[in-house]
């Protein structure tokens, strides 16, 4: 069982709270999202693994089990073409959980008109997959989000 840890402080608010039909349908994968604390601040790895997947506004994490979790930086962020947004770390690196992955700014991102909501999915998993769905609660990074089993 992985145990998928906030990359974030904030308040989870769940998938279905995501003003983005992609994610809020949960047609990325399960999970849940985090409106992240209006203050700059890294984003951190959820899991030990390899950084698979890097742009300033989302990275993808797989551990040693083959399990990859998706962190989207905001909604729409592709969009800032990167403004705001600082990478710690490479694509192929192994990264602890805790790790910084991206340096990022949410009221910065909701000034440009973005949403700094955070999904945190469970990519190529079903939803009967997890347990422990975090979705109502303020979160500190570290503190679980869900368990994959």
């Amino acid at each position: 069982m992985t145990s998928v840890t906030s990359p974030l402080e904030g308040r989870v608010i769940g998938l279905a709270a995501v003003p983005d039909p992609v994610f809020s349908g949960a047609m990325v994968g399960p999970g849940t999202a985090i409106d992240p604390v209006r203050e700059p601040s890294a984003a951190v790895s959820p899991v030990d693994g390899v950084v698979v997947s890097l742009h300033p506004h989302a990275f993808v994490v797989v551990d040693a089990e083959g399990h990859g979790v998706l962190t989207h930086l905001g909604i729409d962020t592709v969009q800032l073409n990167g403004e705001g947004f600082e990478l710690l770390v490479n694509k192929g690196d192994n990264v602890t959980r805790g790790q910084d992955i991206v340096r990022w700014d949410p009221a910065a991102v909701e000034a440009a008109g973005k949403s700094p909501v955070c999904p945190v999915v469970a990519l190529e998993a079903t939803a009967d997959a997890l347990s422990d769905l975090a979705e109502d609660s303020d979160v500190k990074v570290g503190d679980t989000l869900f368990s994959w089993k």
